[in-house]
């Protein structure tokens, strides 16, 4: 027979682990009431009312889990491609992620506050360098806490945190599949260049309404509109490349930079992605016919083929051919001589292109 209360010599006692109770202090069983302590400045709560609070605790983790897994399943359930698509997944999205986020918010704050004791304290003053007295204080108080906290005594409250925090880990490699793909040349042509089913120009129609623009009616010089393509009003990836400002001036005010082919009765149609990194050039300043985008300042000249007079972005916008149809509407005859939108777009396709170059 061997005996188990053999003590061992004195080097061969293992060392405590940190956040583990002290060896004459077991952890109490969950069904074992917390023994009152006469503690100054510090009260204990309520065993039955701690563990009524356990429950509340685990219960809002679980449905912190829950509002993960619904995160991930509306990413996929949910897609994208119109406004009233992105705006529905948008509310399920937000509203997951706020429930999970929530509930883990509230369980801990329930946590704090009715299972772990209140302590009353006052601040005093000591010197910068703590004395070694207070640091060993302060290791103490740290192991105490560790163990008043209850992450070991309540296993239920540690299992459900760690499940509802698990899939919190794996959200954000979840949106890397917006990432996606390289455009390779995607980027390169609009939807501008394409007729429609029955065979004719696609019109410029006003963003916002989808009505088409008679060339009579938009007569007023300095006047501008921004339009979109007809039949395309609520497709966001055509709307990245396609949207345009429509400016009105009078022909005596070009310059040399303009493309007068590809304007109609002083009507001139530029794209409206910034080239400098995409943002809308929605600004237009009448006097001095400048076209101005407002995250960075950008400025090009709507006179002079709206090229770059002052800020970051390295060439002009684009500008667009335009005319009229048989009805007088303003059509689009052709797409895009270069890339819209910014220049490192330009990149892209450079680099698709040699790709495509060298497989052939």
């Amino acid at each position: 027979m061997t005996d188990n209360n053999i003590e061992q010599p004195e080097g061969r006692v293992p060392k405590r682990v940190i956040g583990t109770p002290p060896p004459d202090r077991p952890v109490l069983a969950d069904d074992e009431p917390q023994e009152a302590k006469d503690v100054p400045g510090v009260t204990y709560p309520d065993p039955a009312k701690a563990r009524r609070a356990e429950k509340v605790v685990a219960l809002l983790f679980f449905l912190a889990f829950l509002g993960s897994v619904s995160f991930i399943a509306s990413y996929v359930i949910f897609q994208v491609g119109t406004l009233d698509k992105v705006a529905t997944s948008n509310l399920a999205l937000g509203g997951s992620l706020t429930v999970a986020l929530l509930s883990i918010a509230i369980g801990v704050t329930v946590w704090v506050r009715h299972i772990m004791p209140k302590y009353h304290l006052i601040e005093e003053r000591h010197p910068m360098a703590s004395s070694k007295e207070v640091r060993e204080y302060v290791k103490q108080t740290f192991l105490q806490g560790a163990e008043e906290s209850g992450l070991f005594r309540h296993k239920l409250l540690r299992r459900t945190l760690l499940l509802a925090a698990a899939p919190l880990g794996l959200l954000p490699l979840v949106l890397l599949k917006d990432l996606g793909p390289l455009p390779g040349t995607a980027l390169r042509h609009t939807v501008w260049g394409e007729r429609t089913k029955d065979g004719r120009y696609r019109r410029l129609v006003v963003e916002g309404t989808g009505q088409p623009i008679r060339a009579a009616d938009f007569n007023s010089p300095g006047g501008i509109l921004s339009v979109v393509p007809e039949g395309y009003e609520h497709d966001l990836n055509a709307l990245a490349k396609a949207t345009l400002i429509l400016i009105k001036l009078r022909p005596e005010e070009f310059k040399s930079g303009t493309n007068m082919n590809w304007t109609y009765d002083g009507i001139v149609a530029y794209s409206k992605i910034c080239t400098h990194v995409g943002c809308p050039t929605a600004l237009y300043e009448q006097t001095t016919k400048y076209i101005l985008c407002p995250c960075h300042q950008s400025t090009f000249d709507a006179a002079d083929g709206a090229k770059v007079v002052f800020g970051p972005a390295a060439r002009p916008l684009p500008q667009l051919p335009i005319g009229v149809d048989e009805e007088g509407y303003l059509v689009a005859k052709g797409d895009f001589a270069v890339p819209p939108g910014p220049s490192f777009w330009e990149r892209g396709d450079a680099e698709a292109e040699a790709r495509e170059k060298q497989t052939t």
